[in-house]
């Protein structure tokens, strides 16, 4: 009977920091959309163009995408940063949290853009390895190195 009541304290406390950072992640993202050039997207998504791109837009979700990129949650911490591995990464759009597919086709090819991306569009309530806890916007800064659309 205590391992259960510790197991049901647990899953409380889980619940109420999953809430918590839902609350604190809305918050964030209606503190950002009001900064200059920060642009929201129908499905909540907030992005802003920090250096313009040429004309080559990734259209399909298929498109692979060659970028550098630094991931980062509310409260600043760098989660994952190409820049610190010393190199690019190219992934297809469709192989990434929703943010990244919808998010990478508004920057041209040699631009650079600022994603922040709502928990539903990056790794909802279950979060995702050790940094980034259930119900966390993130925070993204993108640089389309390349785009190469599916063969």
């Amino acid at each position: 009977a205590k391992a259960q009541a510790e197991a049901q304290k647990r899953a409380e406390e889980a619940a109420k920091k999953a809430e918590e950072a839902k609350v604190a992640s809305a918050e964030w993202l209606a503190e950002v959309e009001k900064m200059e050039g920060v642009v929201k997207t129908e499905s909540g998504l907030l992005y802003r163009i920090d250096r313009e791109g040429t004309g080559v837009y990734a259209t399909a979700d298929t498109d692979t995408v060659e970028v550098n990129y630094e991931g980062k949650t509310r409260d600043g911490n760098i989660f994952d940063s190409s820049y610190e591995r010393g190199e690019s990464i190219s992934f297809a759009l469709n192989r990434v949290i929703k943010g990244w597919t919808e998010g990478m086709k508004l920057v041209g090819e040699g631009g650079q853009i600022t994603l922040w991306i709502p928990a539903e569009l990056a790794y909802g309530e279950r979060g995702a390895g050790q940094d980034i806890g259930p119900n966390e916007a993130l925070e993204f800064k993108v640089e389309l190195i390349k785009v190469n659309p599916e063969n």
